[in-house]
């Protein structure tokens, strides 16, 4: 046991700032307030537990994953994650194979598919029985516009949802939140100033994870102060 727990906080401590950062619930996330603002079609549906299969797009960093994840928190739903890249047909028949073990204890499932853009045609097809019949509640996420990228089929059980690029005021207030509430950054007890705090939102060209990884970078070459009386 004491083991586990040794690995278990190994695990953290070396998870990336992006990843220790990431929101856990709409209260937390940053920006997209088109989509997720109050009265917004996402936003009651998520209260309501009315969930419904959608599509995802936006530039990269903007919370495409992290906000498929807050769904499924927030519905309780299970939550299946493949990558479009890594993944072939025999994982989404082991997918949809495990959902429907769920759907027969009365549990629902969200079938999160990265980068949805690279499946071909065939392996959209083979979400689409299970989307229809309520098996998988689908959440593509692409960079790509899916009208060009996606089948006709699968895009007329979907709902798109187009996330935008963060503002600089966005980022600033993700870096702030990552300075005043991740442990491993309190402890260094970084001081940055309004200016660098501006030039660093505004390299990260809108990208949440972006922004992360560099105050990360930042962070690691950051000289302590020296505690040398003479």
């Amino acid at each position: 046991m004491t083991a586990e727990l040794f690995s278990e906080e190994k695990t953290q401590l070396y998870r990336p700032l992006a990843d220790r950062m990431r929101p856990q619930s709409l209260a937390d996330f940053v920006g997209q307030a088109h989509i997720i603002g109050e009265g917004k079609t996402l936003t009651q549906a998520i209260e309501n537990q009315t969930l419904h299969s959608m599509v995802f797009w936006g530039p990269p960093g903007t919370g495409k994953t992290t906000l498929a994840k807050i769904i499924a928190n927030s519905v309780q739903a299970h939550f299946i994650n493949l990558s479009a890249v890594l993944s072939g047909v025999k994982d989404i028949r082991e997918a949809i194979a495990q959902a429907k073990q769920w759907q027969l204890q009365g549990e629902k499932t969200i079938l999160f598919v990265d980068e949805v853009h690279r499946f071909n045609k065939s392996q959209q097809d083979a979400f689409l029985p299970y989307v229809e019949d309520g098996t998988v509640y689908f959440i593509g996420a692409t960079t790509e516009n899916p009208s060009f990228e996606l089948n006709n089929a699968l895009l007329s059980r979907v709902k798109t949802y187009i996330l935008k690029a963060l503002t600089v005021d966005d980022l600033t207030q993700v870096v702030s939140q990552a300075l005043t509430t991740d442990e491993q950054l309190k402890q260094l007890d970084l001081d940055i100033d309004e200016s660098s705090l501006k030039l660093l939102a505004e390299v990260a060209d809108g990208d949440a994870r972006g922004v992360l990884n560099f105050l990360e970078i930042a962070s690691d070459l950051a000289e302590p102060e020296s505690t040398d009386s003479g």
